[in-house]
């Protein structure tokens, strides 16, 4: 976790997403999303690509900001609790990392991995930790995460920003 890490590992702009629900083709051509879209098919097809990688830009600022209402509207339609942009980060590190804990409550109630490291090796515990959101570390222990995955772990972030309370926390 650096200082200029701004959304759970990643910046505003999601380049790109990826998901246990992936769609590819054998054109090979992909979009910004990670979606992959045949080349003879034409217009109505980049808009559908379009439209999903806004869609996935909405649900990555939807869980930095803390829009608990968007991301359970669409989450509830079908879209997978696993959707990760292309630094790795999945919607649980983003709501982490920005301290939303309802979000994170939603999230690991769904089935998410709260160990589940982006592409940096960072996982969300040591994102709560690293921004000091005590509430969403504790729901994230409560959940069984390790404070001892990830790197750094959260156990040295914790250690390193002298805040004994999580580091006991963790035992």
């Amino acid at each position: 976790m650096s200082a200029g890490n701004d959304g759970g590992g990643g910046s505003n702009h999601d380049a790109g997403t990826t998901s246990d629900a992936g769609t590819t083709s054998d054109a090979g051509l992909t979009s910004d999303a990670g979606l992959t879209s045949d080349a003879g098919s034409g217009v109505a097809d980049d808009a559908g690509a379009a439209a999903a990688i806004a869609l996935a830009h909405a649900l990555f600022d939807a869980a930095r900001q803390g829009d608990n209402a968007t991301l359970v509207r669409y989450l509830d339609a079908g879209v997978p609790f696993t959707l990760t942009n292309t630094a790795g980060d999945s919607l649980l590190m983003l709501a982490a990392y920005n301290g939303h804990p309802a979000i994170v409550r939603d999230l690991l109630a769904r089935g998410a991995d709260a160990d589940q490291a982006n592409d940096r090796g960072q996982t969300p515990l040591a994102g709560a930790v690293f921004k000091g959101h005590t509430d969403v570390v504790r729901l994230l222990v409560d959940a069984g995460a390790d404070p001892d995955a990830g790197t750094p772990s959260a156990r040295a972030a914790a250690e390193m920003f002298g805040r004994t309370e999580l580091v006991e926390l963790f035992g």
